[in-house]
């Protein structure tokens, strides 16, 4: 082959590749990384058990199977999470999760909420009743949750849907996440 077509070959080969669409993938954000403002993808927070690291880290395995979607994963799972900050409101670094969780779960469009046994996650029972009413919520508490007891019942009362398995559980965020991509997210 002679050296212009070669080089006729390869632009071609470029701009195919160039053209190609990006592999879709979540970004995930990790509080107390800032929120994204401008992004139109989809929102999914994942809330529930975390229990100061004493619960499985199910919010990557969830991320893990979103993989292939072009959305963004607001994960209040802190890496640096300190268990002696006071959980008081004068507590800088305590504020600033709280602060970062409540204006997650507002900006998302999706809400998962996955009691693990064995965990009292008191903190994910308040933001399931703040958002119950929403339209947003899907909830897991299996059997050996502290509390499952109460999450059903008001789960029923107010419309909240509920699945029994994680593998059901990332079926409906999958369903739901596409729903809300078809949409369309507002942007200021």
């Amino acid at each position: 082959m002679k050296t212009s077509a070669l080089l006729s070959a390869l632009a071609v080969l470029t701009a195919c590749v160039a053209a190609a669409p990006a592999v879709a993938e979540p970004t995930v954000v990790v509080s107390p990384q800032p929120l994204p403002i401008d992004d139109a993808r989809p929102r999914v927070f994942l809330g529930g058990s975390i229990d100061m690291s004493g619960a499985p880290d199910w919010q990557a395995a969830l991320t893990q199977a979103l993989g292939d979607m072009d959305v963004t994963v607001l994960n209040p799972r802190r890496p640096d999470w300190n268990p002696a900050w006071r959980p008081e409101a004068d507590e800088p670094e305590f504020r600033r999760q709280v602060e970062w969780e409540l204006a997650a779960l507002e900006s998302a469009d999706v809400i998962v909420m996955y009691f693990a046994p064995g965990t009292q996650s008191p903190i994910s029972l308040l933001e399931m009743g703040l958002h119950a009413r929403g339209g947003k919520l899907i909830v897991l508490a299996p059997e050996g949750f502290w509390r499952k007891g109460n999450v059903d019942i008001t789960a029923r009362a107010y419309g909240v849907r509920q699945v029994q398995t994680m593998n059901e559980l990332t079926a409906a965020v999958r369903q739901a996440l596409t729903e809300a991509a078809e949409k369309g997210r507002f942007v200021p």
